[in-house]
């Protein structure tokens, strides 16, 4: 059995408007690859002045090939290039530990 992969985005948005275009575009190849959020921006307790005041988002994907398919994919690069647009991130791609 595969390990699962997770995206862990830390973002600062600096166009809210934009923003949601990002939104909008990531949603087809975030679906297409079967991807679930975890986290999306909840209440959250920062330690730390790095990742003060900024969105996080935590999502799944059965498996690490398909978390970095997804992020290769022309769909999702397409959605990238609004994002980065739209703010500024820090983002991680992990392969989660078997049970």
């Amino acid at each position: 059995m595969a390990k699962k992969g997770y995206w862990v985005g830390h973002i600062n948005v600096t166009n809210p408007e934009r923003y949601k275009d990002y939104i909008a575009a990531n949603a087809g190849p975030l679906k297409k690859y079967g991807a679930r959020f975890l986290v999306r921006n909840g209440a959250c307790e920062v330690h730390g002045n790095a990742l003060q005041g900024r969105r996080h988002v935590v999502i799944e994907f059965e498996s690490y090939a398909i978390a970095k398919a997804c992020y290769d994919s022309p769909e999702y690069q397409a959605a990238a290039k609004i994002r980065d647009e739209a703010s500024t991130s820090d983002f991680v791609m992990i392969e989660g530990h078997e049970d």
